[in-house]
């Protein structure tokens, strides 16, 4: 994003989600994160620039009988939905991200983490998604917030 600079010319505050080992969180938990995360950047007194990364890969399993498995429909669906209906992401549960994504889908959580620090409405001012030739979807979206009356 940088180049290779001296020093790295913003403060990263990187926050460790676990989606390896039972219980992952629900949408839900990292949905109110992300409005946590919200609460606290608004609570500064001094006016901010931050940015809030989402990451964790799209559908996509890597072992078992569906090693390979994408769903692109899912995966669609799922930026369409982080768009206009976040509240619908949040009430996903494990079963249907495993169902529906792949046993590592459920990474998918983690974008949600953002959206819900972005608050109740956004503009979508970027969107890609690609299957390249490995085993992971690949989706990337960059979100403004829409300030509300």
């Amino acid at each position: 994003m940088f180049g290779q600079p001296e020093a790295w010319p913003v403060k990263v505050v990187p926050i460790a989600v676990n989606v390896i080992q039972f219980p992952p969180p629900t949408g839900e938990r990292c949905f109110k994160l992300g409005q946590a995360i919200r609460r606290a950047v608004a609570s500064y007194d001094e006016d901010l620039n931050v940015q809030v990364w989402g990451t964790g890969g799209m559908s996509h399993q890597l072992q078992g009988p569906r090693a390979g498995l994408i769903n692109q429909v899912f995966d669609n669906s799922f930026l369409d939905n982080m768009v206009d209906n976040p509240d619908d992401l949040r009430k996903i549960p494990h079963i249907e991200y495993l169902r529906e994504s792949g046993s590592e889908g459920i990474e998918l959580v983690m974008w949600l983490i953002m959206r819900g620090a972005l608050g109740d409405a956004v503009e979508l001012l970027h969107r890609f998604y690609h299957v390249p030739a490995s085993n992971t979807a690949v989706g990337h979206m960059v979100l403004k917030p829409v300030a509300t009356k």
